[in-house]
Parts: C-alpha cells; sequence; structure tokens
C-alpha cells in the first residue's frame, strides 16, 4: 500500500511494515508530453488526409514535390516525438540501495549505489541537473523536473537517504 508523506513533494512512500526491509521510497519523473503516441498517430492521420487534399490541388498545378517533402518532414518530427513520449526517470530508495533507472528513447540504463557511500548534488547552483555519484559512477538525473525545482529535489533525496 502507497501513501504519500508530506516530507516529500516528488517522492511516494510505501509504509514500512508492508516490507520486511522497511520502507520504499520511489521518485517517479516522467516527460510531460500533450499527446500519447496512439493521439500522435491519430493526430498524424488526420493531418495527411489534409495534406493529400492540399496535394491533389497542388498536383493539378505541377506543385507536387512541395506536399511529399511536408509529409516527409511532419512525419519525422512525429516519430522523433512519439520515441521520446515515454522518457522518464526512477529513482528507489530501498534498504540499503539508492537504484536510478533512466529511460530514453527506448533504452534502460540501470545504476544502483549504496545508499552509504552515495554524494547528490547539483552538478551547479543554476539548475543544472542532480548529480548522483558513488563507488566510482554517477549518474544524472531531473531531466524532467524544472531547473528551478531541482535543488528542491535533491534535498528530497538527501533527506530520504539520511531518514529513511
Amino acid at each position: 500500500m502507497s501513501q504519500s508523506s508530506t516530507a516529500f513533494q516528488f517522492a511516494t512512500l510505501s509504509a514500512p511494515d508492508a516490507n520486511p526491509l522497511g520502507a520504499v521510497v520511489l521518485w517517479r519523473l516522467k516527460r510531460h508530453s500533450w499527446l500519447s503516441p496512439a493521439q500522435l498517430g491519430w493526430f498524424y492521420v488526420s493531418l495527411c488526409l489534409t495534406c493529400l487534399g492540399i496535394a491533389a490541388l497542388l498536383w493539378s498545378q505541377n506543385a507536387s514535390a512541395v506536399m511529399t517533402f511536408v509529409l516527409l518532414a511532419v512525419g519525422a518530427a512525429f516519430v522523433v516525438y512519439s520515441r521520446h513520449a515515454g522518457d522518464a526517470e526512477k529513482i528507489v530508495l530501498h534498504g540499503g540501495q539508492l537504484v536510478i533507472e533512466l529511460e530514453t528513447a527506448g533504452r534502460t540504463q540501470r545504476a544502483a549505489f549504496n545508499r552509504e557511500w552515495v554524494r547528490i548534488e547539483p552538478k551547479d547552483g543554476d539548475g543544472s541537473l542532480i548529480e548522483v555519484s558513488g563507488q566510482g559512477r554517477s549518474v544524472r538525473v531531473g531531466r524532467h523536473v524544472r531547473p528551478e525545482l531541482r535543488p528542491l529535489l535533491a534535498r528530497e533525496i538527501r533527506f530520504a537517504l539520511r531518514t529513511c
């Protein structure tokens, strides 16, 4: 059973009695997409049908190559958008480990850190990405959080490492 804690703005905290290893703190940071990939597909189909109507008009005036280029350019932009619509970051603090999973364009990258040796720090004070480092590795998180909120996220992760 998951419950929200007032100490966390970005994370959810599971009840410690639900898990023998203690509480699980989960941060799920996702890209804010205005359309799902399926909705984007339907939008593209309707755009293509509209363009085909315009292409028929242009074809009669010997300007067919323009619409072909437009359909290909818009299609390429939609493919790039839909590949990144599911991008997300998942940070889990459970027991003695902090696990980070980054999903970008369908690829997942995973890094696990010992909670006692991990460091959490913004790379710069200007709202840049948060660097999680330890044991000779580092991962940057916070891509899907507004830059002015990243220091708050870093403090929240540090707080969870000390208290949960």
